[in-house]
């Protein structure tokens, strides 16, 4: 999992930026087709476009068809409904930015309310700040988060939507396909009009709005594959950035609404350097409380030594456990009249087949100690 968010992160980008510039050719493609009339022609962007009326529009009676502004392109016969593409893409760009701003779970995204948008007077300084009440789903907690300028512009917008020249949110009830329950009539941020019915939207309309975005920024991974971004890939990108940003883990999950710090940290995807990173500057930390004396340059001819020690153990046997410096405990320095061939050890497991001279050793190793005449 951790490997699927370091391959999504990067890209999240490209997605966000190719889900801006849908939305706003629809706006424009919508806005030049309402400025004609049905059969008249216009061109927007290197291409030529006819308004058009279908046989449903037509008849007697349907006054929501009547005003919908459809469009085909002239030379491939591609029949655009821009009201219908112009709100999917409208939505498309909300539920992207909302997750990404905020890390809040799919099911507490559809549950957000008018109600749910509140500010704080802070008791220093006086200034008042916009929050965001997360109603309880998964643990049965309500949490609040602070909403920042991208996220307050994605809110206002959406708000503005919904409202649609009213002075208030429509009151929409929304069903619970986990419990099989229908909620109360609340004032709920994102809903939509299907036909003549205001309805909340669903998981599979939200899925299916990131799968559509998706394969228009045409993102694959490494292995050359089509990428999957789900809601929940959103919230693992959060915490992993705003983590490796700095922020304290206990606070990340305070956000994520989390009561195991576990929990959170599987959600953390670390990236190699930021592990390099973190590590050099404790090391950088230590050095500035020790003394500087500690931490002096060996000389040439130590740092030789050094390598040579261990260039001779690894070429000849094998590695060898012991620090660097100290007797190996397979012979101990019983009397100074002890003879042996070598102090290289011979009880640790040898790296490779050993070469006949170094067989000849091992045995005269293995072999009796002799004294020395007194």
């Amino acid at each position: 999992m951790h490997q699927r968010t370091r391959t999504l992160a990067p890209l999240l980008p490209d997605l966000v930026a190719s889900v801006e510039q849908h939305l706003a050719r629809m706006e424009r493609l919508l806005a030049a087709a309402q400025a004609v009339t049905v059969g008249e022609r216009f061109r927007l962007d290197d291409a030529e476009f006819c308004r058009v009326q279908v046989s449903a529009d037509q008849r007697k009676g349907n006054q929501q068809g009547a005003r919908r502004v459809r469009v085909e392109r002239c030379r491939i016969g591609e029949h655009l409904d821009l009201e219908r593409a112009e709100d999917e893409a409208f939505w498309t760009w909300a539920v992207v930015e909302t997750l990404r701003h905020n890390g809040i779970r799919h099911e507490e995204l559809l549950e957000l309310t008018h109600f749910a948008l509140t500010t704080h007077t802070l008791p220093d300084s006086g200034e008042v700040v916009p929050l965001l009440q997360i109603a309880p789903s998964k643990l049965d907690q309500e949490r609040v988060l602070l909403v920042g300028p991208e996220l307050a512009h994605v809110l206002a917008r959406i708000v503005h939507r919904v409202r649609a020249g009213n002075a208030r949110v429509p009151l929409v009830a929304r069903y619970n396909p986990y419990e099989r329950l229908t909620g109360p009539l609340l004032p709920h941020l994102f809903q939509r009009r299907y036909g003549a019915e205001i309805r909340v939207m669903s998981t599979a309309v939200t899925n299916r709005l990131l799968k559509n975005a998706i394969e228009r920024a045409e993102l694959v991974g490494p292995d050359g594959l089509p990428l999957r971004y789900t809601p929940h890939d959103f919230r693992r990108i959060f915490a992993s950035e705003a983590v490796s940003s700095g922020l304290p883990v206990h606070i990340a999950a305070k956000l994520l609404g989390h009561n195991d710090l576990n929990t959170t940290q599987t959600y953390v995807a670390v990236y190699n350097d930021d592990v390099l990173r973190h590590h050099r500057a404790f090391i950088t930390r230590r050095r500035e409380l020790r003394p500087s004396s500690e931490y002096r340059e060996p000389t040439t001819d130590e740092w030789a030594e050094f390598e040579q020690h261990f260039t001779k153990r690894k070429v000849e046997l094998g590695t060898c456990a012991r620090p660097y410096g100290s007797p190996c405990r397979h012979f101990p320095r019983r009397s100074s009249r002890v003879v042996v061939a070598s102090r290289t050890c011979f009880r640790r497991k040898l790296r490779r087949t050993p070469t006949p001279s170094i067989q000849r050793r091992i045995s005269q190793q293995r072999a009796p100690q002799v004294l020395a005449p007194a």
